[in-house]
């Protein structure tokens, strides 16, 4: 086996877009599983800071071990890298969402669990049917659930989910129900 030019790594990228409707913590999610922020991302430019929303594609990444079953289909690596598109969410900033999906090669449709599907979830939904061929839907924000109901809630928009999704191309992805921010608003 043959090393990269100066004993470097060989990393296979997949570019991620999370995408979803304003405010479903899509930031927050991309900030909670990066290990390397650019210069340019995640809510660094000062209007984004100011208006407390994401205004411009922000990247950000982390690494894994190559898996078994992606190392047998492409042997020359020795690291998988994910580096995720973080989008705006709001209605107005449409086209900037479209411009990074041109080098997205998966979505991650972020979805508040509090609040549903809603306007911006399911523009980025139509988006993703144009441009993609693979997704992962992300119920975000589960701490905000009361505990003794938060399995049942879950479970209920996970069935809800599965009816809007047998529409579309994406007919049964994976939902993987999570707290970005673990419960800290912070």
């Amino acid at each position: 086996e043959e090393e990269a030019p100066n004993g470097a790594l060989r990393i296979l990228n997949i570019n991620i877009g999370i995408m979803g409707h304003v405010d479903s913590g899509k930031t927050s999610l991309a900030r909670a599983l990066s290990t390397t922020i650019s210069t340019a991302g995640l809510d660094k430019h000062p209007q984004s800071q100011e208006r407390g929303i994401t205004l411009d594609l922000g990247f950000s990444s982390f690494e894994v071990p190559m898996p078994e079953h992606i190392l047998q289909a492409a042997p020359d690596y020795d690291k998988l890298q994910f580096t995720l598109v973080d989008c705006p969410g709001h209605a107005s900033l449409i086209k900037t969402i479209i411009g990074g999906a041109q080098i997205i090669d998966m979505m991650m449709l972020v979805i508040d669990v509090t609040k549903g599907v809603q306007t911006q979830t399911a523009e980025c939904l139509v988006v993703g049917e144009i441009l993609m061929n693979h997704l992962l839907v992300v119920l975000n924000k589960t701490d905000m659930l009361p505990e003794a109901e938060r399995e049942a809630k879950i479970e209920k928009m996970q069935k809800g989910l599965q009816k809007v999704f047998a529409g579309t191309k994406f007919k049964d992805p994976v939902m993987i129900p999570v707290s970005a921010t673990g419960g800290n608003t912070e």
